[in-house]
């Protein structure tokens, strides 16, 4: 897989620089952010970049199985897809495992540091509260979700679907943990959670603002699960563009 069979999508805007890089979550694509992303380049007039991981929405399949460092790859693929497409100077808008692989991205040695990371409902160690969420998401999928993810992810649904759930639930990632790799993060770093998030606590929020270096705020949406963009949009667009705005 290279990076620049990815599919990507970029948002122009008033402004050339930075760019927002928006990374989407373990079953998700550019479309399923919906009208997100352009809302919050128009709050900031700020451009975008959006991009399909491999097996997500219109990028081709992986062709090989995902293993407990599944993100760690991700991250390298993002730091080759930014250097693919010119973009150096950069805020990462990351969700779940995308607001992980932003992180993983940042503390690699040699990448261009983002102005900002802006961690929404990341993982960086697992809770019994993120399997359990996941068993439900399986009933889910069984009961008819299957059709609604192949709106998006085509032919690719079955082995993206599967592969996620079956790598958050082996017990190989039982002692899967980023608190010290995110240690070499060394950028601004602001997190993000729904006070009602399915797949996680509150302390994730404490256990990334612990291990990066510089905390940038730590943000509890109320009357939100694991998608605050989208079931608290208002709060939480007013919250990211204000983050933004400091550092810009």
């Amino acid at each position: 897989m290279t990076a620049a069979s990815l599919h990507t999508e970029r948002i122009p805007a008033a402004r050339e620089n930075p760019t927002l890089v928006f990374l989407h979550h373990g079953l998700g694509s550019i479309a399923q952010w919906r009208d997100f992303p352009a809302q919050l380049c128009a709050a900031t007039s700020l451009p975008a970049f959006l991009y399909d991981r491999c097996g997500h929405g219109r990028s081709p399949a992986c062709g090989q199985p995902r293993t407990p460092a599944y993100m760690h790859r991700e991250a390298e693929t993002l730091h080759r897809l930014l250097t693919h497409h010119n973009i150096g100077d950069c805020i990462l808008i990351g969700h779940s495992d995308g607001a992980s692989i932003a992180l993983l991205y940042a503390a690699l040695p040699n990448v261009p540091a983002p102005r900002l990371i802006v961690s929404e409902s990341a993982h960086v160690f697992v809770e019994p509260i993120t399997r359990h969420g996941i068993r439900l998401t399986i009933d889910a999928y069984l009961a008819g979700m299957r059709e609604k993810l192949r709106k998006y992810h085509g032919a690719n649904t079955e082995a993206l679907f599967w592969d996620w759930a079956g790598t958050w639930l082996a017990p190989s990632f039982d002692s899967w943990n980023l608190c010290r790799t995110i240690g070499n993060v060394s950028c601004p770093v602001a997190a993000i959670q729904g006070a009602e998030d399915e797949y996680g606590t509150e302390s994730q929020l404490d256990a990334i603002l612990r291990s990066v270096p510089c905390a940038a705020g730590r943000f509890l949406i109320p009357q939100a699960a694991h998608e605050p963009h989208h079931q608290s949009r208002p709060q939480t667009l007013d919250t990211m563009a204000r983050l933004i705005a400091r550092y810009v």
